[in-house]
């Protein structure tokens, strides 16, 4: 069956064919990096992940390439406001280059507590800006860029496709667009994008800055993702990921000025990410509901719990975050973990490759409707809790096939968990294992549930360095 994709620019679910096949290249837009990493991000990160993790698993040879936002990107998305880093560093007392660096860091350390494979590629604007000027000098030459006094600007009344990604109108969008624009803006268009800040006016001390014909400046931050990917992936890209808050601004713009220099089609298939809530709010500073990962282990959690959560809803539906519901995780990631230090428990016994095969297509089918995961997990319960396959059986499909998608590391589950089970029965073996797995990942609540279980059936359990000490009555 072949991958079937919601395509945003489509606006319907498309059978997958990249360009060059088997090769894919994978764009997914990155952070900024002048504040920490929130859980929200990780989110978005996960489902990033999960479709590289989808494609390898399909077959294919994919090219993951992720800019680094470090300059250009202000507070509004329409060019308005403060740049971010320059906030950022007015926030911490850093310089831009040390708060670049500093954020970017904790970015990807917190995503890598998620288990998100790193792009082959990363790519950060401040080192690109010889790039991004030459594709800024193509636009200019060949009509679809104009100079002020203030910056260079891309003019959308001269793309025709000009909001293709949202399906608005450019009349659409400039009845939508702020008339009144800021004193001294020169813009043709309310819709107009810059492509390149000058230094002067409020932007005099940008710290930020470099030489270029229209004199010193910075460049916008739309103009890196199509630099970036088009240096690294070729003028059509497969596959272009990211939040939704992207497809109304930047995704468009990046469109237009791409198309507009190479005269191709920029990207064949677009992916948005929903939203993450907490609480069912949006996540905000003020509200105190901005969780980061640290907040997460700080708590007790499992990484890879909050990585289990972000895989119970599909990344085109929106996902409300409580600690109640990361718990709930947190118990199905350790349950799983004991079936499956349970199955290790069990002798070599050979597989029956015919059942196995059957499992692996149904999966794929799943997977392969526009990336499934929900209903993916739901099948390897299914898997699980399946008497017609052995305990290596369902080891294998969990561990050697379904996780190589849902990267929770179910391959490590420690086999050799110090746990005196030989000479137990079959159904308190399985019970200990799980427990072992709750006391290791701090599953406080669930350890002690299963204790009392175990006592109810006549056995009880005295916790030491060395693991669990298991007696009948």
């Amino acid at each position: 069956m072949p991958l079937q994709i919601y395509n945003s620019l489509s606006k319907k679910t498309d059978n997958f064919t990249p360009v060059h096949p088997p090769r894919v290249g994978l764009y997914t837009c990155g952070a900024t990096v002048y504040d920490y990493a929130h859980i929200g991000h990780g989110r978005k990160y996960v489902g990033d992940d999960i479709i590289r993790r989808t494609l390898v698993w399909l077959g294919y040879n994919v090219t993951h390439v992720q800019n680094v936002t470090d300059v250009g990107h202000l507070v509004s998305d329409n060019d308005e406001g403060e740049d971010k880093m320059e906030k950022g560093a007015a926030k911490t007392g850093k310089t831009v280059w040390d708060v670049a660096k500093f954020f970017m860091n904790d970015f990807y350390a917190s995503m890598d507590l998620l288990n998100i494979m790193r792009p082959h590629i990363i790519c950060r604007a401040t080192e690109h800006i010889p790039d991004q000027i030459a594709l800024i000098e193509t636009l200019v030459a060949k009509g679809y860029g104009y100079e002020t006094p203030e910056a260079v600007y891309f003019d959308v009344s001269k793309f025709s496709k000009y909001g293709s990604l949202t399906g608005q109108t450019l009349d659409q969008k400039r009845t939508a667009a702020r008339e009144e624009v800021e004193t001294g803006v020169h813009k043709k268009n309310p819709a107009d994008f810059v492509l390149w800040f000058k230094c002067v006016g409020k932007y005099q001390n940008h710290v930020m800055r470099w030489n270029s014909q229209w004199g010193e400046g910075f460049p916008g931050w739309h103009i890196e993702c199509s630099a970036m990917s088009m240096k690294y992936l070729g003028e059509t890209i497969d596959i272009h990921t990211g939040g939704i808050d992207h497809l109304s601004v930047h995704h468009p713009n990046e469109i237009a000025q791409s198309e507009a220099a190479t005269g191709k089609q920029f990207v064949r298939y677009w992916i948005h990410h929903e939203f993450l809530t907490v609480d069912g709010q949006k996540m905000s500073k003020s509200i105190g509901n901005t969780y980061r990962m640290h907040d997460i282990t700080e708590r007790g959690f499992d990484p890879l719990a909050l990585r289990y959560f972000f895989l119970t809803a599909h990344y085109r539906s929106p996902q409300n975050f409580t600690w109640e519901a990361l718990q709930n995780a947190q118990n199905s990631l350790n349950e799983l973990r004991g079936k499956i230090m349970f199955w290790k428990t069990k002798k070599t016994e050979p597989l029956d490759e015919t059942k196995i095969k059957q499992a692996e297509t149904r999966f794929q089918e799943i997977i392969c409707n526009d990336i499934n995961i929900p209903r993916a997990l739901a099948f390897a319960w299914e898997i699980v809790k399946d008497k017609e396959f052995s305990e290596k059986e369902k080891e294998y499909l969990i561990t050697d096939s379904f996780d190589k998608i849902f990267g929770l590391k179910l391959k490590e589950t420690n086999e050799n968990a110090a746990i005196a089970t030989a000479n137990l029965p079959e159904n308190i073996k399985e019970l200990v294992i799980r427990r072992e797995s709750a006391r290791t990942n701090k599953d406080f609540e669930s350890s002690d549930k299963l204790r009392k279980e175990l006592e109810t059936l006549g056995y009880s359990v005295t916790d030491s360095p060395d693991g669990q000490r298991v007696r009948q009555f």
